[in-house]
């Protein structure tokens, strides 16, 4: 994850967290991730809880670096959050065709998410983020652009919601708002194993298809080019996981025959 000054990147069991401080040094943080998603298997379920899991890490982070700051600690969010949800509402009441009314509610409660990514250097760090990660992965230096970036959801998500919204349309009235809210649930699981199975397909057509828009949205709006004070805190925060996950690694396992 890109901060409004620094990454955050997180492996398997911990975080390594890095920053820019206003003086210009570079303060790093680790620690252990909150782990529940890994004993939820069930398909599309798994989905959401790893989300919760990934939102639980957050304030994790904050007490490990209080001096990281997070994209949505801006007023401009909170403005846009309230604006997405009631233009979703007054949608939902329009007498719009509903195929057009439910992908425009789609893309309404994108919006917040979108005005998250503006603002101070958080594209440059997320560029740096890429790179860093990409590298390390491929050992060549890579691009801005990495296809598991949450941008990719985007695709996947817009189609899932858009199916599940015309779903509970259909559903009686009495059970409708039920509906939707299981609905929305089930749009974010199914989105997040579309994105699986785009991952381990990249080549599949309609893997290219539903990946578009997550392209050009890091191309075009949400990263922009590092420069090497950035590179610096996205390796340093980098270095950080691998050493926190190669400690973990190096614990003893606990002594089961222990009276």
């Amino acid at each position: 994850m890109a901060l409004r000054n620094g990454v955050l990147v997180h492996g398997p069991t911990s975080f390594g967290v890095a920053i820019r401080r206003l003086d210009g040094s570079v303060a790093t943080a680790t620690g252990r991730v909150p782990r529940v998603a890994h004993a939820v298997r069930t398909p599309v379920l798994r989905g959401p809880v790893r989300l919760a899991e990934s939102l639980a890490l957050l304030p994790v982070v904050k007490r490990a670096l209080p001096e990281a700051q997070f994209s949505f600690e801006r007023r401009t969010v909170a403005v846009a959050v309230a604006t997405a949800t009631i233009g979703g509402s007054l949608l939902r009441r329009s007498k719009l065709p509903e195929s057009f009314r439910e992908v425009s509610v789609a893309f309404a409660s994108l919006a917040p998410a979108l005005v998250s990514l503006r603002g101070g250097e958080l594209t440059s760090y997320h560029g740096a983020e890429h790179v860093s990660i990409g590298t390390y992965e491929q050992d060549t230096t890579a691009t801005k652009e990495h296809e598991r970036c949450g941008s990719h959801l985007i695709g996947p998500l817009v189609l899932s919601s858009v199916l599940s919204g015309a779903i509970a349309n259909r559903t009686p009235m009495k059970y409708r708002s039920l509906a939707k809210g299981v609905g929305a649930i089930g749009a974010v699981g199914l989105s997040i194993e579309m994105l699986g199975w785009m991952t381990r397909n990249p080549a599949h057509p309609l893997s290219r298809a539903l990946a578009r828009p997550g392209y050009e949205l890091q191309h075009r709006l949400s990263t922009t080019e590092p420069n090497e004070a950035q590179l610096e805190v996205a390796i340093a925060a980098l270095e950080a996981c691998l050493r926190a996950e190669t400690e973990v690694e190096a614990e003893p396992e606990p002594d089961t025959d222990a009276r």
